[in-house]
This record gives C-alpha cells, sequence and structure tokens, in this order.
C-alpha cells in the first residue's frame, strides 16, 4: 500500500507542501485581519449614510458606494496584476506572501464591507429607535445596540470573506504569491505533475471546509445569547 502510495505522489514534495500551506493560512490571515480593520468601518459607513439612516449623506454614500463598488467589480487575478506597482511601494516586492497581502486586502476589505452593510440592515430598526429614545449618541448606538445585534452576521461575513481569500490566495499563485496556489501553478500546472495539483486542491478544500465549520459553530453561539 505505502508503495503505491508512493508512486502516485511521486512527485510531492511534502516538507514543500507544508511550507506552502503554512503560506497559505499567513496570507489570508493576515489579509483576512486587515481585510476586518479597514472593511468595518466602512460598512458600518455606508450603513449610517445610507438614506433614511441616521447619518444620512446622499454624497458620502455614493462616493464611498462607488469605491467600493469598482473594487468589488474588478476580477482578482487582474487586481493582482493593475496592483503590482502600488504593492511594490508599499512592500518593496510584489512576489511570495508579503506581495500578495495588499492585492488580497483590497479585494477582501470592500467585499467583507458590503457584507457588514447588509448585516447592519438587518437589525430591528425598534432596536435602534429604543436606543435613541434613551439619549444615546451615533457611538452608543453602533457600540451598545448594531455590532451586538448585528454579531452574528458580522462573524458570517468572517467566514464568507475568509473563504474568498483562500481562492483569491490561491489566485496569487499566477504571479508568484506564494503558497498552494504558487505551488500548483509552477508544479501542478507548468509541468505537469498532476500529483501535486490534486494535494493542492485537497488542501485547498479541507482549509474551505475548517473555516466554514468554525464559522457555522461561531455564529450558532453567538445567535443563542
Amino acid at each position: 500500500m505505502e508503495t503505491l502510495m508512493d508512486g502516485l505522489l511521486s512527485n510531492v514534495d511534502w516538507l514543500e507542501i507544508g511550507w506552502a500551506s503554512w503560506d497559505t493560512l499567513v496570507m489570508v490571515g493576515l489579509s483576512l485581519l486587515f481585510s476586518v480593520l479597514i472593511g468595518l468601518p466602512l460598512g458600518i459607513l455606508l450603513f449610517l449614510t445610507a438614506k433614511r439612516q441616521l447619518l444620512e449623506q446622499p454624497l458620502v454614500y455614493g462616493i464611498v458606494s462607488f469605491i467600493v463598488n469598482v473594487l468589488r467589480s474588478v476580477p482578482f487575478i487582474i487586481l493582482l496584476i493593475v496592483m503590482i506597482p502600488v504593492t511594490v511601494m508599499l512592500i518593496g516586492t510584489s512576489l511570495g506572501v508579503a506581495g500578495a497581502i495588499p492585492p488580497l486586502v483590497a479585494g477582501g476589505a470592500p467585499f467583507f464591507a458590503r457584507l457588514v452593510e447588509t448585516s447592519l440592515r438587518e437589525v430591528d430598526r425598534g432596536i435602534i429607535e429604543a436606543t435613541q429614545a434613551m439619549g444615546a449618541g451615533i457611538r452608543q448606538i453602533i457600540t451598545g445596540a448594531l455590532l451586538p445585534e448585528a454579531l452574528p452576521g458580522i462573524i458570517a461575513a468572517i467566514t464568507v470573506t475568509a473563504i474568498t481569500l483562500v481562492s483569491y490566495a490561491a489566485m496569487s499563485g499566477v504571479v508568484g504569491g506564494g503558497g498552494l496556489g504558487d505551488l500548483a501553478i509552477r508544479f501542478g500546472y507548468q509541468r505537469f505533475q498532476t500529483d501535486v495539483m490534486v494535494i493542492t486542491v485537497a488542501l485547498l478544500v479541507v482549509f474551505v471546509q475548517l473555516l466554514q465549520m468554525v464559522g457555522d459553530r461561531l455564529v450558532l453561539y453567538f445567535s443563542r445569547r
């Protein structure tokens, strides 16, 4: 059995697979962190400045919404290439794990912002009005009513964004972004090593399943509170 497996996976360097998996986790983890840090305030701003909301500002909403829509509409593979000069300016290189972070954040933050806006729109307006009636300011309404009530939806949004970033991180391998995607391109595609391709795809599927499982459990936990 062991000999058969060695024959089927003869091109697989497990140490390299391990490092590529770690690189993918680092890329997804860091880009998710920055996407949440940027996307959460953006999503709140979109919600608050929308029509019939607490800080209705059509001009501000229109500008922010336009920027978010533009970044969301650009295919990620194109965004990777377009952002190479910006990435080099920010990081010093467009290659490897570090070089993949800026385009991942540029693709993930606006995506997450829209999901946050949608989650906040689902909060019962009666809760907001009751908080206002008690004399709460905007900051108190956000931290005391909006975010706690929308927390399960925001956690679900983080989960969806993380899964999206896994696929984006894999695509970054096309321009030497590192991780499992880079391994799949260099060995699985360019050298026709099907076994390497199968292993990388299987690991990406495992990552997605684990993220979804953890996200679902967290949503369920906070929904019961």
